[in-house]
């Protein structure tokens, strides 16, 4: 029975939702183009807090506590590199 609890712990149950994120491929300009829009360059919550031109406090980037972080900008660059390399399209836009 320790072995089993062992295992759970030890074991990700999400690896099957970020393989399946991994293993998104992008092949149509409107998914790609919208997956560019919807999932921001840089984390939307990191910023400093200032009063009367001081800093107060500092708001760490929270979206690296999302399970799926590295997933999501994975699939957030597979559709820049498919708008860029096979559409041909100029994506500075989404920088």
């Amino acid at each position: 029975m320790t072995s089993f609890i062992q295992l759970w712990l030890h074991s990700d149950p999400l690896h099957p939702v970020r393989e399946w994120l991994e293993g998104i491929e992008i092949h149509n300009h409107k998914l790609a183009h919208f997956l560019c829009k919807a999932i921001p360059a840089q984390c939307p919550f990191e910023r400093d807090i200032t009063l009367f031109g001081r800093k107060l406090f500092h708001i760490p980037p929270m979206c690296k506590l999302n399970p799926f972080y590295e997933q999501v900008v994975g699939l957030r660059f597979k559709a820049l590199c498919y708008l860029a390399d096979q559409c041909g399209e100029d994506v500075t836009v989404y920088c």
